[in-house]
């Protein structure tokens, strides 16, 4: 978006809680709290609303004119007994956004689902902007090739979070092993830094379940994560709580069949590609995992749907989007 905004001629900058920059970004940002002194009344300032921080507090105080931008909270129920500081801090974030209604000159959302929540929360018609991604950065690989019969490898990516229901895939994901696919691989990409109890239950749970071929890889690099995406036949996400989902649109890109849960901003994310799934049934999703890999009528109408998604996506003018968005302000 700053790149967006600097190609109007506008300057831009990137303000966050200093603790919260990473080492290599730390010249392309400003610490928050410096915010009020480099913000005037001519400035319009956009917060990125996603948990509780002392950002929306700073964002609220600024004397400018204001956009909130909403990715979604996390509800907090997920995180308890789990990661309970951030379950606070979820809940925090709850309550400032519905605190910071009223607050902006202009509200926005990167979903219809995102959308809806901030009506619930007082805000008054919101817009739906997606996210700006940079999908060249998601370069697709060579795939591997694999034929039907062939060991299955089933990708999920994303953080190791409550809300994502790992666990969910791993129960799918053992139907498939135990009674269709003996061989078969899962790999569960992202980080699980601050949510290790949750984590080592999913230990657990693959020792209880005597699963195989089981790979938690942490984070990973971007080459890394494409290559992840080559040799993967079906991404499958259980995840019952989402603002978005970029790992979605990730795995179009690399023509990797998606299986996901109907939850969240699912459904406005995938736009009628994929396999949408309303019920997990574990023994059905495994035998639905084997179908897509091993049916080449059923795949090659998945990847064909999932690629006229990709177009869609590649076709939205957000650049026009964010022009609407922000043009009595400007």
């Amino acid at each position: 978006m700053r790149r967006i905004f600097r190609s109007w001629g506008c300057a831009s900058d990137i303000f966050s809680e200093r603790g919260r920059i990473l080492p290599e970004l730390r010249g392309d940002a400003y610490d928050a709290s410096e915010a009020g002194e480099r913000i005037d009344a001519a400035d319009i300032a956009i917060l990125h609303l996603s948990i509780g921080s002392p950002v929306n507090e700073i964002f609220s105080n600024l004397p400018c004119k204001k956009v909130i931008y909403y990715h979604n909270i996390t509800p907090p129920r997920f995180f308890e007994h789990v990661q309970n500081r951030t379950a606070e801090m979820l809940r925090r974030g709850r309550d400032q956004a519905r605190a910071l209604s009223g607050v902006a000159d202009v509200n926005a959302a990167v979903s219809a689902f995102n959308a809806r929540e901030l009506v619930e929360m007082g805000y008054d018609s919101p817009s739906v902007v997606p996210l700006v991604l940079d999908l060249n950065l998601v370069k697709a690989v060579n795939r591997n090739v694999r034929r039907p019969g062939s060991p299955v490898t089933v990708l999920s990516v994303g953080r190791c979070a409550p809300n994502k229901r790992i666990e969910h895939s791993l129960l799918a994901f053992a139907y498939l092993q135990r009674y269709v696919q003996p061989n078969s691989r899962f790999v569960h990409v992202g980080s699980y830094a601050g949510t290790e109890a949750y984590y080592h239950v999913l230990r657990s749970m693959i020792r209880s379940l005597e699963l195989e071929n089981v790979q938690f890889t942490g984070s990973v690099s971007q080459d890394e994560l494409n290559e992840q995406y080559g040799a993967a036949t079906i991404f499958l996400c259980m995840s019952e709580h989402e603002g978005f989902c970029i790992p979605v649109l990730e795995s179009m890109v690399h023509d990797v069949p998606v299986i996901a849960y109907a939850a969240g901003a699912i459904p406005d994310t995938m736009d009628t590609a994929g396999v949408l799934v309303i019920e997990k049934e574990y023994e059905t999703l495994a035998e639905l995992i084997n179908r897509v890999a091993d049916d080449e009528t059923v795949r090659s109408a998945i990847l064909a749907s999932q690629r006229q998604r990709i177009a869609r996506y590649q076709a939205t003018d957000v650049d026009a989007l964010l022009r609407d968005l922000l043009k009595e302000l400007m």
